[in-house]
């Protein structure tokens, strides 16, 4: 795909030309603002009017805040101080109120002089600063304030008109308030009419939307309402239809790319295959295969995600794909993201295929191909003849962590690869694989985090999507409960018990801690510990170590408690796993190492300590890895946090719905976006502004519909001049690189 060529034009100015070095500087190292043209799009968080004003009594503990409020009281104390000039030191104490509540601003010192002489009672301004709390009532130290002139100062202005006016709340810092972003954005704001306009014009005005440099003024300077209203609707689809424009691009370049057309032979290895399966596949995974092998069969490179619920089969799904390109005469690879997965998954694929892993082997089957294992701790001698299976051609699957991207790594015709967990992969990664094929091999991408269809389109929009929303038959409900540990005690007591019922009753169950309990710097000096979370937590998250002694030496006494972490050997790590899948370990005390993958049916109750302190998908995960059998499965979620903490409503939602997709939605509707979309949102995906992946799925998918019909119609966008712009702002050349590799 050819980089978009850049045009020059006012909005591309750098700041400090306009505004000056030093206010310039504050917005390129705090905003991250450089250029008019993103000062423009800065826009307000949320709009005052003056007349009805933000409500006080609402206001967030320990973040920094804008209010416009009245002066009701101002009083100056003189007090005794050793410090200030000639033994007294001074306080001025301002009550504000906005009829809803009222807060205590308090200036020291030198600092008094000004607000004593400005914030008489009656005065109206806004007030920038940090919300804290000093003798149990609200309160800003030193707020920077700016006064609101009113009607009387300004004889063009009615009492009805400023207080209807609408002042624009910017996402501000400590360094820079609201009204001084507001200030340079007046200064910039007249380039707003060169603003070339990225949609196509029949599209704009076919849904009735502003153009662009009307909407930039309606954001900054509203008279109205409806005013913003115009503005959020038509700034919306500028973000959601440049970014489906550059992926239905990128759709469109994989489409000309030459792949080689994989068709399972009628009677070869996939057949053998599944004459073997002790089951019959589900309407999900049947239809889910019949999407990927139609993809495997054309001459363009399959790109397809592959969504699936905990347990719902997807490995099973990906291996047939993986068999039928082998009978196909090519190779395929599986990609996991840690060693523990990549030696399971190689477990259970040689366990499912039996003697036709055995290729080449006495005793292998007609069809027959090898398997071979490739990490980062496979010995010289065995890495030695996987290499050489590899590039001759006798092993037709490889399943491996990043090793298999080394340059030593050469494929005899590489025709798939599978990535299991893709979140967890870098593109690079993903790329350096499929430069090993001849020609580029088709992909598909396995993920069991659920994801809504809009974050689906707006993430991974270069990929179509597959869905197993099944389960097969013979998996057992899990019940899941929150303990509250610190306001009930003994449920946490009831909790170790069920866990001793379960190992009684023939069964073994893992326990999650958040933290592993060696690490030098966390926990044993406080001075080190780094973050502000950690310091209003008050301790350290629970860690494995740790638990597990307590547990050995308390509520579990007597049973077989393993422990399992990411720092151990590789090796001591699968003999840990190999021991727990026999059933020789009782309970498994481990961190998240567990949550992907990890298959032991008679494990059936997990406890998950400090759950707070995981996300929801995370939890959903880990809770996946009971109720794998026959037996019904339990998930305990551990926490002290105190019963109206969003934390704990986080869990009960967990606790209340199996359903991975709900569970996705309730996360993004609870969380920033951008940690929701985390690293796969790497480059262009940051750039939504104004679009709410959930509210706007009708704009997004929309958004992607027009998007691949312009794509379609022109792919090179040269009669878009605006759209070819507007994608160069969004894909700057690392972004560029980022879905170049998607």
């Amino acid at each position: 795909m050819d980089p978009v060529p850049a045009l020059q034009g006012p909005l591309q100015q750098p700041l400090k030309s306009v505004l000056g070095p030093a206010t310039a500087k504050v917005m390129a190292e705090h905003l991250g603002l450089h250029t008019v043209g993103d000062l423009l799009h800065h826009y307000p968080r949320r709009y005052e009017e003056r007349g009805q004003l933000t409500h006080l009594a609402d206001l967030p503990m320990d973040e920094h805040v804008t209010v416009v409020a009245m002066v009701a009281d101002a009083r100056l104390h003189t007090f005794a101080s050793s410090r200030a000039p000639r033994g007294k030191g001074q306080r001025l104490e301002v009550t504000i109120t906005d009829g809803s509540g009222r807060l205590q601003l308090v200036f020291f010192g030198n600092g008094v002089h000004k607000p004593h002489k400005e914030l008489l009672p009656g005065t109206r301004a806004m007030f920038s600063g940090k919300v804290s709390v000093f003798n149990r009532r609200l309160q800003l130290a030193h707020p920077a304030y700016e006064l609101l002139r009113g009607a009387e100062d300004d004889p063009g202005e009615t009492p009805e008109t400023w207080a209807g006016a609408l002042i624009p709340i910017y996402p501000a810092t400590a360094k820079l308030e609201s009204w001084k972003i507001g200030k340079a954005i007046q200064t910039v704001l007249p380039t707003a009419q060169d603003a070339i306009d990225p949609l196509p014009p029949s599209l704009r005005e076919g849904r009735g939307l502003v153009p662009l440099p009307e909407a930039l003024l309606k954001i900054h300077r509203p008279h109205t309402k409806a005013d913003v209203a115009d503005a959020r609707a038509r700034l919306k689809w500028d973000e959601a239809f440049v970014l489906q424009v550059a992926l239905a691009r990128r759709r469109h370049a994989d489409t000309l790319l030459p792949a080689v057309p994989r068709r399972p032979s009628p009677d070869g290895l996939l057949t053998a295959f599944d004459a073997r399966l002790p089951f019959t596949l589900t309407e999900g995974q049947r239809k889910v295969s019949e999407e990927i092998f139609a993809d495997l069969a054309t001459e363009h490179p399959m790109h397809r995600l592959l969504q699936g619920e905990v347990g719902s089969g997807k490995t099973l799904v990906a291996l047939r794909a993986m068999l039928a390109v082998v009978d196909a005469g090519g190779q395929a690879a599986m990609l996991a993201p840690t060693e523990v997965l990549a030696q399971q998954h190689h477990r259970s694929v040689v366990e499912m295929m039996g003697e036709l892993a055995e290729g080449g082997m006495l005793g292998g089957a007609e069809h027959a191909t090898k398997v071979v294992l490739l990490t980062g701790s496979t010995g010289a001698a065995a890495r030695r003849q996987a290499l050489l299976d590899l590039v001759t051609g006798e092993a037709g699957l490889v399943i491996g962590t990043h090793a298999l991207i080394e340059d030593k790594v050469q494929f005899h015709d590489l025709g798939l690869v599978v990535v299991d967990e893709q979140h967890r992969f870098g593109v690079e990664q993903r790329d350096a694989l499929r430069g090993k094929g001849k020609q580029p091999p088709h992909l598909l991408v396995m993920t069991a985090t659920p994801i809504p269809r809009t974050v689906a389109m707006t993430v991974f929009g270069d990929l179509e999507t597959s869905v197993l929303d099944q389960l097969p038959a013979g998996r057992s409900p899990i019940a899941s409960h929150v303990v509250p540990a610190a306001d009930k005690p003994h449920f946490l007591a009831r909790a170790w018990e069920r866990v001793r019922e379960e190992v009684a009753g023939g069964h073994q169950a893992y326990v999650v801690c958040p933290r592993i309990g060696d690490e030098d710097d966390e926990g044993a000096d406080p001075k080190k510990r780094k973050s502000p979370e950690d310091e209003a937590e008050k301790r350290p998250p629970l860690a494995v170590l740790d638990v597990a002694a307590q547990l050995a030496k308390g509520p579990l006494q007597g049973l077989r408690i393993e422990v399992l972490h990411g720092r151990m050997a590789p090796d001591d790590k699968d003999a840990v796993m190999r021991r727990f899948a026999a059933g020789e370990t009782d309970v498994l005390v481990a961190t998240t190492v567990i949550e992907v993958g990890v298959n032991v049916p008679n494990a059936t109750a997990m406890v998950i300590m400090d759950a707070d302190r995981f996300g929801v998908s995370q939890l959903h995960q880990l809770r996946g890895r009971v109720g794998r059998g026959s037996a019904a499965g339990l998930c305990l979620l551990v926490t002290e946090m105190p019963e109206a903490a969003p934390a704990r409503q986080r869990l009960s939602a967990v606790a209340a719905t199996l359903d991975g997709f709900e569970l996705s939605r309730i996360d993004l509707e609870q969380r920033r976006e951008g940690d929701v979309l985390g690293q796969a949102q790497s480059g262009a995906r940051t750039s939504l502004r104004m679009l709410t992946v959930i509210e706007d799925e009708e704009i997004i998918a929309e958004a992607r519909q027009e998007a691949t019909a312009v794509v379609a119609a022109d792919p090179e966008l040269t009669g878009l001049p605006g759209l070819r712009t507007a994608l160069d702002a969004l894909l700057d050349e690392e972004r560029e690189q980022y879905l170049e590799k998607g």
